[in-house]
């Protein structure tokens, strides 16, 4: 029997479908958030003067000892996580999700 799974992701602030993930960060610490198009122009016009008045930082390097490697194109282990539950597959709360787990989540993406 074949499943399809949709996840859907949707605005923190109003819960509004299709929204995507924005990144920043402040006095040190990063966030990420889920916006739609509209909140995210509210975001992207309420920093635009700090930003244009700012300089920016050069990038930090990795603490030394993180384990972890680039891992570009990885996606959202939130994603993967909701996915792997409505499929009935075993998938921890927190840590490390398998490769085959990834694999999976993947191929049916």
């Amino acid at each position: 029997m074949a499943q399809s799974v949709s996840v859907i992701i949707t605005d923190d602030l109003d819960g509004t479908e299709g929204a995507q993930t924005v990144a920043f960060g402040f006095e040190g610490a990063s966030y990420e958030i889920d916006l739609s198009a509209k909140n995210r122009a509210r975001l992207e016009k309420a920093l635009a003067p700090f930003i244009a008045a700012s300089r920016k930082a050069p990038r930090r390097g990795r603490a030394r000892g993180s384990g972890r490697t680039g891992g570009g194109g990885q996606p959202d282990r939130a994603a993967i996580r909701a996915w792997a539950k409505t499929a009935g597959l075993q998938v921890s709360e927190r840590g490390r999700i398998s490769a085959e787990l990834i694999r999976q989540y993947k191929a049916a993406h």
